[in-house]
Parts: C-alpha cells; sequence; structure tokens
C-alpha cells in the first residue's frame, strides 16, 4: 500500500463532526416484544429490541465518512427504559454525535413513541478496521 493510501486509511471516520445526527423509525411486532426476546413476560417493546434500534440508528449515521473497510462497534451504553410502547406503535430513534474523541464516538439519544419519549441515554462505538477486528475475534476459535 502506497504511503498516501496508508495515511488516508489511518485517520479514519474523515468527515465526522460533532453534531451529526441519524433518524430510524420501525412498527413494533411480536418479534420486538419482552416477551419473544426473552427479557421479560409482556407483549411491549423489549429493552433488548430498543437497544438494537439505538445501536442501528448510531452506526447508519456515520456510514457515509467511512471508508471501504472500516465500521463500528458498540462499546458502551447507558439507556433508561423510561415507558412502555404496546405492539403497532411506531417507534422513533433520534441519535447525535455529541463527542469525537480520536477512534471514540460518543452519541446522545432520545427514543419517541407516538405518545411520548419512551427511552434516552447515551452510546459509545469505536471506529475499527474491519478485517482486523475479525481477524482477532476469529483468533479466539
Amino acid at each position: 500500500m502506497e504511503k498516501k493510501e496508508q495515511q488516508e486509511k489511518d485517520k479514519g471516520g474523515q468527515g465526522l463532526q460533532v453534531g451529526l445526527t441519524g433518524k430510524l423509525k420501525i412498527k413494533v411486532t411480536q418479534e420486538d416484544t419482552a416477551r419473544a426476546l426473552g427479557s421479560g413476560t409482556l407483549l411491549v417493546l423489549g429493552t433488548p429490541r430498543l437497544l438494537a434500534l439505538v445501536e442501528e440508528t448510531a452506526w447508519k449515521s456515520v456510514v457515509p465518512f467511512l471508508s471501504q473497510g472500516e465500521g463500528t462497534v458498540g462499546t458502551a451504553v447507558k439507556l433508561s427504559h423510561l415507558a412502555p410502547t404496546p405492539v403497532g406503535m411506531e417507534v422513533t430513534c433520534e441519535t447525535k454525535l455529541t463527542e469525537i474523541d480520536r477512534r471514540k464516538l460518543i452519541f446522545s439519544f432520545a427514543v419517541f413513541d407516538e405518545r411520548e419519549k419512551i427511552a434516552e441515554g447515551t452510546h459509545e462505538r469505536f471506529l475499527i478496521a474491519e478485517d482486523k477486528f475479525l481477524t482477532k475475534a476469529e483468533g479466539k476459535l
């Protein structure tokens, strides 16, 4: 690899800026419920599905700024699940990139159903080279 190409690769996430936002919507289905996910017995949006929506919204918001072979992985989350949401209701997740510290990205998030805010918190992701990350993971086998 040429020196210039390596320098570009090392920059990682070039163009990412604090303030970047993401937004995704889902309609709650039976498969999204606490009962289906094993996190409870009720037929309401389960916290694991809520967290997956937060992570998806965050990583998809930064994809346009990543180089080929670069990705992000979730490393930390602080989530307050504030209110229940029934099957059939639409849920909207909004993320905002609030801090960039080299390869660490910190997002704030808020999630709303059709009536109220149902969750809020922070989510941390790290920029990674996908091939190196997978090699390290597969090395555990």
